[in-house]
């Protein structure tokens, strides 16, 4: 029995010890020895032996974080007053810094946002801020990338995620933007007439050219309209007329065509022969 307990004993104190000296390091970590507390390298993914009391290992990922920043109220730089939210994206890019630089990396970029978020956005009017987005965006990125590049930190991107406005300023913004709209339709309505009144003019002048343009276009009017089987019909003012017109050009057409069709030569006969010159 007792060498029994005594094996098992061993085997207890063999187990506690590979536990506390075998650490395995993931493919999105690295190990950050520290020898008596002194740094003495990094681990690469993988089994590590660590020797206990002697070496600590503190286990750094590399993989990107999102972190959320929490909604802020800024006072644009035309004193409007805004509540703005953003979420940033940062990684971690050198191990060692990141241990002994700063003491918690994720609550230092959280401050540092609120705080970078807040001068950025406060130093825009209303409207830079929302028709400026990616360029605030980029700002408040290279801002963070200059105070956390001593973290080895590297914040990878970050965007303006919700922006609340006051319910006037909702409503003001409603009105400048449906009286925009008007001004827009009128604008085009008043192009519309200036090329309608345009063509007007040059079909009227066609029309002045030929007159009978004009009449032509009344009646394919009257045809459109009798498409419908209407039983009224429309004879416009101009169109009795032309009727008119028309009658006095046809009467003159025929009494020119009856005067070429008298015989040559009777005329001609009347104008040569004279009355002394007839025998009883």
């Amino acid at each position: 029995m007792t060498s029994l307990a005594t094996v098992t004993l061993v085997v207890v104190v063999v187990i506690v010890f590979l536990a506390v000296t075998l650490h395995v390091v993931h493919q999105y970590e690295k190990g950050v020895v520290f020898h008596f507390g002194k740094v003495v390298g990094e681990k690469e993914p993988g089994l590590v032996f660590i020797l206990p009391i002697i070496n600590v290992i503190r286990k750094v990922s590399f993989r990107i974080v999102t972190m959320p920043i929490q909604s802020q109220g800024i006072i644009t730089r035309d004193n409007v007053s805004v509540d703005v939210s953003a979420v940033s994206y940062y990684r971690v890019v050198d191990a060692t810094k990141s241990v002994i630089a700063i003491e918690n990396v994720q609550e230092a970029i959280n401050q540092i946002a609120q705080t970078t978020l807040r001068k950025v956005v406060g130093q825009h009017t209303l409207d830079e801020m929302l028709a400026e987005t990616d360029r605030i965006n980029v700002d408040i990125r290279e801002i963070l990338d200059v105070q956390t590049a001593d973290w080895g930190v590297l914040v990878t991107l970050v965007e303006l995620k919700d922006i609340q406005l006051p319910d006037t300023m909702k409503r003001a913004m409603a009105r400048q933007a449906e009286a925009e709209r008007e001004k827009r339709a009128k604008i085009i309505a008043a192009e519309g007439e200036s090329l309608a009144a345009t063509a007007l003019g040059e079909a009227s002048d066609i029309m002045m050219e030929h007159p009978l343009a004009l009449q032509l276009r009344n009646l394919q009017t009257l045809i459109e309209i009798g498409v419908d089987k209407n039983t009224t019909v429309v004879f416009p003012g101009p169109l009795m007329s032309t009727i008119q017109e028309m009658g006095a050009f046809l009467t003159r057409e025929t009494s020119a065509i009856g005067k070429l069709a008298k015989p040559v030569g009777s005329e001609s006969l009347s104008k040569n022969v004279s009355p002394g010159d007839v025998e009883p």
